[in-house]
């Protein structure tokens, strides 16, 4: 018996074509535009149809915004004609052409690319989500640029973003009125304003898409992979029912502004980052913030309208240390800092608190931290070098007396700034030099993170304030420092701070609005708001006994909640930032 098999026929050359186009496509949506163009340059296109052309064309396009080019690929795109391509590949063309308008600046363009776009989409919730972007773009632009004679759509919905600037004016709901009767027949979906926590421009409280920069490169990659992995366990403990959209922004790959508004083009209703204080600055120079902010940086005197700054600021760690050494009842005290730029800065901080608490420094000794032998600084410190100056001028006039130096009695106790290294050393040479009853007052610096009874015996009665989340059990929250010992132990101990931070960056999204009248419990401080919109640590202090920290408590005692020195084990870190 013979049987007959039929062998399927071999794709046609046009279908041969639409494969390869479809593989170039999936290469740019995997992120490889460098394979991607080079298997596109392999394609002629005169043996191309006028639609697959044309497709060749906006992969060109696309290929460019891969690599950030995003001016070549808007002129890429401008001799594109849109209407032969397919109805996805149109979806594909308006979302690059709007994506890369923003990357510019030209937030009016990326609106009308996605104002074109809305009338192709049929999902329900790529309607809202292009809605919202829409009309972001457009609150973004000034008055001046919203105004216009038109009825179209666009007029419409320029119309539309002018009056949800001013959501919260007495006349906004005649305003809403009078808008649906000019634009009847508009595309807009109106719904959302039932429910005034999806309205834009009122949604940080509760943000939907939450935009995320932190550099994936550079000086500052370490940093900012310790605070995502604190902020992605915050946010994986979160109920799926609750959870916003995240969207990462690497703020390494183009400037703070095109990524701000390639953030609220995309829909984000509150930005996270930047870290580096240049970026934060060149985002305040050149953004009018129509989202709320939550920057992860400080920098003295920048307030901007909702532009919240968030840092572990040495600004708190000196604050909390001259309040708890002033609580304590000490008022003339002395001060040793390293001899460099950020000692300089501390020593400047802890001199305007102590004085603005009515204190007196009477001394300000500075070491060269790459030394291993203080003692120069420490009897200078305690003018023990004068008392030996006054021994040698004596004993030059009575050689038989017998003399011993002395220390200064004028001062009731030490401000210290040093890193744990020296400060094993200095803190047994003033033991040594005869000030073993002053008590020592440290930078949160002053410890490891990692418990070392034996080495840091040598710190002993040494007291520091730092953050509760690297204190067992002094963090109230449910990821605490035990709780994701799997996240941090993949991390140098000097970042673990900024893991801290990170689950503190994610919770603050939804507390920004009131922190100022409710202070929030975090895992960097107990958090509150300052008028300058800086968000400021309350910190949990503690006292150096047998090599380890014993925490003593908050030093205002903030809500009743700090533990007592009992409370089980005692962990503490210091992440330098």
């Amino acid at each position: 018996m013979v049987e007959l098999y039929q062998h399927p026929n071999p794709p046609s050359f046009s279908e041969q074509n639409l494969q390869r186009l479809k593989s170039i496509e999936s290469l740019i949506q995997a992120g490889d535009g460098n394979t991607a163009k080079q298997a596109a340059d392999t394609i002629n296109p005169d043996e191309l149809s006028t639609e697959q052309r044309t497709h060749l064309s906006l992969l060109y396009a696309q290929i460019l915004l891969s690599f950030g080019e995003a001016e070549q690929a808007i002129e890429s795109m401008a001799q594109i004609q849109p209407q032969l391509l397919s109805l996805d590949n149109q979806l594909n063309y308006f979302q690059s052409q709007a994506f890369a308008y923003s990357l510019t600046g030209n937030l009016l363009n990326s609106a009308k690319s996605r104002i074109e776009l809305h009338r192709l989409l049929t999902s329900a919730d790529e309607l809202e989500k292009n809605q919202a972007a829409i009309l972001e773009a457009l609150r973004l632009l000034p008055d001046t640029d919203l105004k216009t004679d038109q009825s179209d759509d666009l007029a419409g919905w320029m119309s539309l973003a002018q009056i949800l600037k001013y959501l919260n004016q007495p006349d906004f709901n005649s305003q809403i009125s009078q808008w649906r009767a000019s634009f009847p027949t508009h595309p807009a979906d109106l719904r959302f304003l039932d429910d005034p926590q999806d309205t834009p421009g009122n949604t940080h409280s509760q943000p939907k898409v939450i935009a995320l920069l932190l550099p994936e490169s550079g000086a500052f990659v370490q940093a900012g992979k310790a605070i995502r992995a604190g902020f992605m366990a915050a946010y994986n403990h979160t109920d799926n029912t609750t959870k916003p959209t995240v969207h990462f922004y690497d703020s390494e790959q183009s400037t703070p502004q095109a990524l701000y508004n390639q953030a609220v083009a995309e829909g984000a209703q509150l930005i996270i980052g930047p870290l580096a204080k240049e970026q934060l600055q060149s985002l305040a120079d050149t953004v009018t913030f129509n989202i709320p902010v939550l920057a992860l940086n400080h920098i003295p005197g920048l307030q901007k309208n909702r532009l919240y700054q968030f840092s572990l600021s040495p600004l708190d760690d000196t604050d909390q240390i001259t309040h708890k050494a002033w609580q304590d009842g000490h008022q003339k005290v002395l001060l040793l800092v390293p001899e460099n730029a950020p000692g300089k800065r501390i020593a400047s901080y802890l001199t305007e608190d102590w004085e603005n608490r009515d204190g007196t420094i009477l001394e300000t000794q500075t070491y060269n931290p790459k030394e291993k032998d203080f003692s120069t600084p420490v009897q200078k410190l305690l003018n023990l070098d004068e008392s030996e100056q006054r021994y040698h001028k004596i004993r030059a006039l009575i050689p038989e007396i017998k003399y011993t130096p002395r220390r200064r009695q004028d001062a009731d106790a030490i401000l210290l700034s040093a890193y744990s290294p020296e400060a094993r050393s200095i803190n047994p040479q003033l033991q040594f030099y005869q000030a073993d009853d002053l008590p020592v007052y440290a930078m949160p610096s002053v410890y490891t993170g990692q418990i070392n009874a034996s080495l840091d015996a040598d710190l002993n009665k040494i007291t520091f304030c730092d953050t509760p989340w690297l204190f067992n059990k002094a963090y109230q929250g449910e990821l605490g420092i035990d709780a994701l010992q799997e996240t941090w132990k993949q991390f140098p101990r000097a970042y673990l701070r900024l893991i801290a931070m990170g689950i503190d960056a994610y919770s603050l999204a939804t507390r920004l609005d009131n922190l100022e009248t409710d202070p929030y419990p975090g895992a960097t401080g107990n958090l509150s708001l300052t008028a300058d919109q800086r968000i400021q640590r309350e910190l949990t202090c503690a006292k150096f006994m047998d090599g380890q920290p014993e925490i003593t408590g908050f030093t205002n005692d903030y809500g009743n909640t700090a533990p007592t020195a009992d409370t089980g084990q005692k962990q503490f870190d210091h992440a330098v930032y």
